[in-house]
């Protein structure tokens, strides 16, 4: 049973009564002062804003209003949290409290009992409370949360950690404020993860451990199963033991695989370590990364009965069998991973937390990993800045198939390399970092995403600490060598034998002492990662970009769009930066707001010129940040397909510095804190592609790549130039080809920019296709300049109109709509024989106003003052089976490329509100941020969830279309 509901709270020094009181005597409620309603779990700034006791520390300068913990002493940010529950126990059963995390320390009084829990903000407290719950009545319970004891100062100057005390706790180094972030002012004080209340009988079963061994090239596989059974009660128990493997069937049926028994004594007071006989299985299912196959998750059950009881305990967990091996690759020099004996060329992203205030949740943590499934990444590194992430957040990671590497609680800025040098021997207690760390392992170690143990960022542990990690996370054998000796199943007692694999604390994933070291950047610990800045795209190609295998860190830009930057500061801060022109660059000075949230420039001088000025000087808000998404989406897309371009021949693999920012920050992020996408996300999505064609801007080669374990044959690639008016001077189409698997393939030139009468700005499209049938396995669009040249002539470009047709199937299932849209480009150029596009059927004489039995379409005009021409579609939305199409188009007098089109889905409001934030969000595009040649058509997939009593609209916008919307009501189903 949760208790995530009910929660009250209140500053210590406010409160007169003690906990004893407080649990016995005098109750307090809501209604009577200092109490507030409390967010649980969460954090104390958390409740403070919940309660609009404070600004927002997320937006503008409000942060600086807000009491820092190091002005106002601990105690301020001391506070009681206080609940009330009622429970049904049943007679004989044993009833456990459980918190998950809590940050720093605490007191926990129930029913008038208090137990004193241990420091520590990562690991798990669980409280025998049998003889205290009412079964009866109310139940309740107060919690005194201290802070972190060393929450440290922030420097004027600000810096990376703030003045590093944080580091001298186990605790999130991040709050104290970093490049990137803003300080959190309560350093994160509070109950910040789950509490629950369980019931068991007389045995209760504690961190099972699961592992898969392989054997036979993967044919037989064997699950091996230990747990720690406790029996609390002061009678010999009787036990059987079980464990039950299933899989879920697509047609929703259950498939129980395997159900073992096994019997076991268990004298009173004592607990057991015990290990099941491995179960067997032929060829099951396996996980794969994703772009590597499906996710196949097995529900692992395991349950005690206790004779004369029934059952006592229960525990289940999703748990996917896969092989990972890694080692450093004697080719480039980068660690290279092996999933199920098939390498894997790593393309991901740094992930710091979330949300800055721990306002964590499941449905959070999902759209978090959706999203880097649709960027087609398969890795995820957490920064040891910020948490041992939670089990939520490997639930998603197991089912979208993102690796995971976490690291522990340790930075070179805080922990001994930073400026000024400060805890060079870690945090204080080197025994609770330990504990910690065990206890992180226990809790994670059966997620199949799971890959990697990290003792740091940019640094190592403290000598003895690093020594205990590698001894606690040693490999067991079947995991040490390339090939076992497959008799070793035949010649071992494996049911009692502490050589099994689950005996281990982990024994199945390599510890790497930190982030720089054993074949990631040059190995050796050196500051060899980077850069975090603007780069020419061309650059990420050349060989002298980067001189190692695998970098951890690699970041650059990443404004968000207009609408986030209004909702994130007022309107005085909505001023772009200034340009000023100083040795022939330009340089931004961007203004205070921006500035506090850690922008940067889009140019570096000296370096390299201002790639949003390569668009003409951006006039307004929403100029500047159109034009840094085009930005974005180049970038992004040339460091993956840079890095890709080198595949094996130089690279391992690429972690992207960051995707996320766990506030509202102006740097490194491929969707904001509110979760709107910027281009970049579809730029690095584009190039992620398992099967991708390519341009390489160093040489201007054409390149396949294909990431996948099988061979490509029979393909073709479409090469076609593209003027901006629509007419088509180049076109190649390649011979059929074969790729071999794991292999990034040059092609041929693309000799555009040679030819005679060459244009200084076009577009050049790539399509990969299937001889076959035709199918694209990929398409690559880019807008180009010659070289020397810029952007600017697009900037003329926007006053054209481009015809455009947008057509939709709508589904709504319970709060969720799916739209399934068409965009066509309606220009009609003539196109040389052999171009392909994708062809679906549209209708050639859209009318003013088209009647169906069940869909009313009609155009009606715009305000074109606040978005262009908008065409307005009301129909009703149907089940499924139903679906009909729904069709708008707006008309334009000019052709070409419809270039640089976005979705974005906002409420249908009748009247909004001057700068009001209309869009609803999270959104999930299957691409966006595209370019459409005449005659080309797009399908693309849109799904979201939309708040009860609101109308959506799906509104498209571009460069040169003069955007509309579709708004989409439902009427009932």
């Amino acid at each position: 049973m949760k208790l995530d509901s009910g929660w009250i709270a209140a500053r210590w020094k406010e409160v007169s009564n003690s906990g004893e009181e407080l649990t016995t005597t005098h109750p307090p409620s809501q209604s009577i002062k200092p109490w507030i309603e409390a967010l649980v779990p969460g954090t104390v700034l958390g409740t403070l804003l919940k309660n609009k006791l404070i600004p927002d520390p997320f937006y503008g300068l409000e942060n600086e209003a807000i009491l820092d913990i190091a002005d106002s002493g601990r105690e301020y940010y001391t506070f009681w949290f206080f609940t009330r529950f009622q429970t049904n126990m049943s007679a004989n059963a044993h009833a456990w409290l459980k918190f998950r995390g809590i940050n720093y320390s605490a007191e926990v009084y129930l029913n008038g009992q208090k137990n004193v829990l241990p420091k520590g903000m990562f690991r798990r407290h669980t409280l025998d409370v049998t003889d205290i719950l009412h079964n009866d009545g109310d139940n309740f319970l107060a919690v005194l949360v201290y802070p972190p004891d060393h929450p440290g100062r922030i420097p004027i100057e600000g810096g990376q950690g703030g003045d590093h005390d944080i580091g001298k706790d186990v605790a999130t180094q991040y709050v104290q404020g970093w490049d990137w972030m803003a300080p959190i002012r309560d350093r994160n004080t509070g109950i910040w993860d789950e509490v629950s209340i369980s019931f068991t009988g007389p045995v209760k079963i504690s961190d099972p451990h699961l592992v898969s061994s392989f054997f036979d090239d993967l044919k037989r596989v064997y699950l091996h199963t230990t747990a720690e059974y406790t029996n609390v009660s002061s009678l010999a128990a009787d036990c059987t033991l079980k464990v039950q493997v299933s899989i879920e069937l697509e047609d929703g049926m259950c498939l129980i695989e395997h159900v073992e028994t096994e019997e076991l004594a268990i004298p009173g007071g004592t607990s057991v370590l015990y290990t099941f006989q491995p179960l067997f299985f032929y060829r099951p299912n396996l996980w794969w990364p994703n772009g590597m196959g499906k996710q196949a998750l097995y529900k692992v059950e395991i349950s005690v009965d206790v004779k004369g009881y029934g059952e006592s305990d229960s525990w289940s967990q999703l748990f996917g069998f896969r092989k990972i091996d890694s080692h450093i690759d004697p080719a480039t020099g980068g660690r290279l991973f092996k999933v199920n004996g098939e390498p894997i060329f790593i393309r991901g992203g740094n992930w710091i937390i979330s949300d800055g205030l721990l306002r964590l949740s499941e449905k959070r943590y999902e759209t978090d990993i959706k999203f880097h499934a649709e960027m087609n990444f398969n890795m995820i590194r957490c920064w040891g800045g910020g948490l041992a992430e939670r089990p939520e957040f490997y639930h998603y990671c197991d089912v979208y198939g993102l690796l995971v590497w976490q690291e522990f609680w340790i930075t070179g800025d805080v922990d001994g390399r930073g400026v000024p040098v400060s805890n060079p021997n870690g945090p204080l207690d080197h025994n609770l970092f330990l504990e910690c760390a065990r206890d992180t392992i226990k809790l994670l170690r059966n997620h199949a995403s799971l890959a990697l143990w990290v003792g740091g960022n940019e640094q190592h542990p403290p000598d003895d600490i690093n020594t205990a990690l590698k001894n606690d996370l040693k490999l067991h054998p079947f995991f040490k060598l390339p090939e076992v000796d497959t008799n070793l199943m035949e010649t071992h007692s494996w049911t009692k034998s502490h050589e099994d694999p689950s005996r281990y604390l982990d024994g199945t994933r390599l510890y790497i002492q930190g982030s720089l070291w054993d074949g990631f950047a040059n190995g050796k610990g050196d500051f060899t990662d980077g850069p975090y800045e603007i780069q020419y795209p061309e650059d990420f190609f050349k060989d002298n970009f980067y001189k190692y295998g695998f970098n951890p860190e690699v970041g650059s830009v990443g404004i968000p769009v207009a609408a986030t930057i209004r909702r994130s500061m007022p309107r005085e801060s909505w001023q772009i930066p200034l340009f000023q022109l100083s040795d022939g660059y330009i340089s931004e000075v961007p203004n205070p707001v921006w500035d506090y949230h850690k922008y940067i420039p889009y140019s570096k001088p000296g370096k390299v010129h201002n790639q949003i000025e390569m668009y003409g000087e951006p006039k307004n808000l929403d100029d500047f940040c159109e034009k840094a998404q085009l930005v974005n989406y180049i970038q992004y897309r040339a460091l993956l397909e840079g890095w890709t371009s080198r595949m094996w021949t130089k690279y391992t693999g690429v972690l992207i510095w960051k995707t996320q920012n766990p506030w509202t920050g102006l740097r490194g992020q491929f969707y904001d804190h509110f979760h709107d996408q910027t281009a970049g996300f579809y730029g690095a999505r584009s190039a992620a592609e398992p099967i991708h064609v390519q341009l390489n801007l160093a040489t201007y080669f054409v390149e396949i790549v294909n990431t996948t374990s099988s061979p490509l044959s029979g393909v073709i690639v479409d090469t076609s130039v593209w003027e901006l008016e629509g007419s088509c001077p180049y076109h190649k189409l390649s011979k059929s080809l074969s790729v071999p698997p794991k292999k990034t393939l040059p092609i041929f030139e693309m000799e555009y920019p040679k030819t005679k009468n060459a244009k200084p700005v076009y577009f050049l499209v790539l399509k990969l296709l299937d001889k076959s049938n035709s199918n694209i396995l990929s398409r690559n669009f880019y807008w180009l300049h010659l070289t020397g040249g810029d952007y600017k002539p697009l900037e003329a470009y926007r006053s054209k109109r481009v015809p455009i047709r947008t057509s939709a199937k709508v589904t709504l299932v319970g709060q969720t709509y799916k739209a399934e849209m068409k965009v066509h480009n309606l220009s009609k150029e003539s196109l040389r024989e052999g171009h392909s596009f994708l062809n679906i059927d549209h209708h050639h004489n859209h009318q003013e106003l088209i009647k169906t039995e069940k869909i009313i379409t009609k155009v009606e005009p715009a305000n074109e003052k606040r978005e262009g021409l908008l065409s307005r579609i009301s129909s009703c939305v149907y089940p499924r089976k139903e679906k009909q199409m729904q069709v708008a188009e707006v008309k334009g007098e000019h052709s070409g490329v419809a270039f640089f089109l976005h979705f974005a889905v906002h409420a249908a409001t009748k009247n909004p509100k001057t700068g009001e934030d209309e869009r609803i969000l999270p959104v999930h595009y299957s691409d966006n941020y595209f370019s459409l040649v005449p005659g080309e058509v797009l399908p693309i997939d849109i799904s979201f969830e939309v708040p009860t009593g609101t109308v959506p609209k799906i509104v498209l916008q571009g460069w040169n279309t003069h955007g509309h919307s579709l708004a989409v009501q439902a009427t009932g189903h």
